[in-house]
């Protein structure tokens, strides 16, 4: 729960993205962002790094979109705002903090945050998003360089999404049984 919800500022672009321009969607996801880093203070929480990078992607986006003035077309910033969800996430490994671990340490005892299998379970998972991003964001730029593909995009996006969700839930438990 606590992946999708640190997701979210993702999830209230793309629906804003839809209705509204892509300024508002950018400061609104930024907004989003900015709830949820304070909700994590407020809890006692550290800072994620999912929920930082998501706050300088999107407020950095907006920024940059209200000061030039620029105008995006739909796609073209999804594919801007998936391409910088997938560097956070392979950021996050580079610097040896995959972002599922995070997350993960809130929903188990302290006793399993230094196992090796714990450990490696979320690089496991972080890097299934990660690919799952790159193939989100790949898509995105072909359906914006050839509108043609626009449908193919749209499902694969939803074939990948689903995918790292339906593996995210299943490989912890299979883990955990596999070393019971």
């Amino acid at each position: 729960m606590g992946i999708l919800l640190g997701l979210s500022p993702f999830i209230a672009f793309a629906v804003l993205s839809r209705f509204t321009s892509a300024a508002v969607a950018l400061w609104a996801a930024a907004a989003v962002s900015v709830v949820l880093i304070l909700r994590e203070l407020k809890l006692g929480r550290s800072l994620k790094v999912l929920d930082c990078g998501t706050l300088i992607l999107f407020a950095g986006l907006a920024c940059y979109t209200t000061l030039v003035h620029r105008t995006w077309d739909i796609m073209g910033v999804r594919a801007v705002v998936d391409t910088g969800l997938f560097l956070i996430m392979l950021i996050s490994l580079l610097i040896k903090l995959p972002f599922t671990l995070q997350y993960a340490r809130e929903e188990v005892p302290e006793s399993l945050h230094t196992s090796p299998v714990f450990i490696r379970t979320n690089y496991i998972l972080t890097a299934v998003w990660t690919v799952a991003m790159a193939t989100i964001a790949a898509f995105d730029m072909l359906a914006h360089s050839n509108p043609d593909y626009s449908t193919l995009s749209r499902r694969m996006i939803i074939v990948s999404l689903v995918a790292a969700f339906s593996f995210t839930k299943w490989y912890p438990d299979h883990v955990s049984k596999a070393h019971a």
